[in-house]
């Protein structure tokens, strides 16, 4: 099966073409802002953790990700030119060969000639480009599967319905990554019974397990379950995660991408993976953005409405009431399911289609509008010694 995407000289295929402003630290938002308000296909991440501090590692590796990401054909790295993390820092750590600019307020003399030397440089970077869609096999296609604001109707209908697609796809050869290891907590045993072999399997509980660890601190009381979970009638994490697991599909795990200190791992071959991710909105996405998927395949039962900025982000609402309500936001209607309407196969090819139409162009809902954010969660390295130690 073959579909319409960009083929990059460096052998990656992206579905969209946009060109990412990096800011290493977050007094340059301003200086961002202004010379990407002057172009439609320019997008703009800057980074709250500029100074030194524990983890910084972590924030680098993911900016190189994003640059990284096979939506970016043009990138270039803002500094200051005091920051802790700086703008070399980030490109030495990129993997991809494209066009990357580094530009620093200190050096280039101000923020109006920095505006303007940006503005320049992404001018440039668009004539030299040529570009066009061609045919390739769909199994260069890897999506993010996330899930949010879930209710009962989550696990009943949108992520199976989702989890059918994700099938279809790797069937086909593709690539999906789940993440949210704090949502597969009673799981387990259905994560592991998938490892593609006793390795994996082992990786799949020890993630869950440092998650659970990380977020159970004694004396401490902290939520899994935000009031809307509740509030839709789930009850207890282990009843979310049951519903929650089933947007990975049923077919085998090849492995568990690492994140920490160190590493941001990126998918070494096709299939199903589990990313040692977070389930926070913002700074999931930009975790799976940043390992490499094209798209987001966001499910939800009272209706978030989250959007990634580089990966075009497709809304499956678990019930036809939330649909409803949002139509204008939502992308497929997975509450069709428990209507009678349609069956999950049908529904799981409706999403499959669109994945397959998105990737070629066909705009979401709300591609372009209400972005989500852009945030990197740090796991403190001290924090991480002790959980590995005990």
């Amino acid at each position: 099966m073959k579909f319409k995407g960009y083929i990059r000289e460096n052998g990656q295929v992206g579905v969209r073409n946009y060109y990412l402003l990096i800011g290493v630290c977050d007094a340059l938002d301003g200086i961002l802002d202004n010379i990407s308000k002057e172009f439609k296909d320019v997008l703009t991440v800057t980074s709250e953790h500029g100074c030194p501090a524990a983890g910084n590692e972590q924030v680098i590796n993911n900016l190189a990700g994003l640059a990284d990401n096979p939506n970016i054909i043009g990138v270039i790295i803002v500094g200051l030119g005091c920051e802790g993390v700086k703008p070399e820092m980030v490109k030495k750590e990129m993997t991809v060969k494209k066009p990357v600019k580094i530009i620093k307020v200190t050096e280039i003399g101000g923020t109006i000639k920095t505006i303007k030397k940006g503005r320049e440089i992404i001018s440039n970077m668009k004539k030299k480009q040529k570009i066009k869609r061609e045919l390739i096999d769909v199994n260069r296609i890897t999506i993010g599967v996330k899930c949010g604001g879930s209710d009962t109707t989550s696990g009943i209908s949108g992520n199976i319905c989702a989890g059918n697609a994700v099938d279809r796809l790797v069937d086909k050869g593709g690539t999906a990554i789940f993440t949210e290891p704090i949502e597969c907590i009673g799981g387990e045993e259905n994560l592991i019974e998938r490892a593609i072999n006793k390795k994996v399997a082992k990786d799949i509980k020890n993630t869950i397990l440092a998650e659970q660890k990380r977020w159970s601190i004694p004396n401490v009381d902290i939520e899994f379950m935000c009031f809307g979970n509740v509030n839709g009638g789930l009850s207890t994490i282990e009843e979310k995660s049951l519903g929650a697991i089933h947007k990975s599909g049923t077919k085998p795990i090849q492995g568990v991408l690492k994140y920490n200190n160190n590493i941001l791992e990126k998918p070494s071959k096709k299939g199903v993976y589990l990313q040692d991710g977070t389930m926070l909105f913002s700074h999931c996405i930009t975790h799976l953005a940043a390992a490499g998927c094209q798209i987001l395949l966001f499910t939800t039962g009272i209706g978030a409405t989250v959007e990634s900025q580089i990966m075009p982000t497709i809304r499956v609402c678990s019930n036809s009431k939330a649909y409803n309500n949002l139509k204008d936001d939502m992308d497929v209607n997975a509450g069709k399911f428990i209507d009678g309407e349609n069956s999950v196969e049908e529904i799981g090819e409706e999403i499959f289609n669109k994945i397959i139409s998105v990737a070629e162009g066909e705009k979401t809902k709300l591609e372009g509008i209400g972005y989500s954010g852009f945030s990197i969660y740090k796991k403190d390295p001290r924090l991480e010694y002790y959980l590995n130690k005990y």
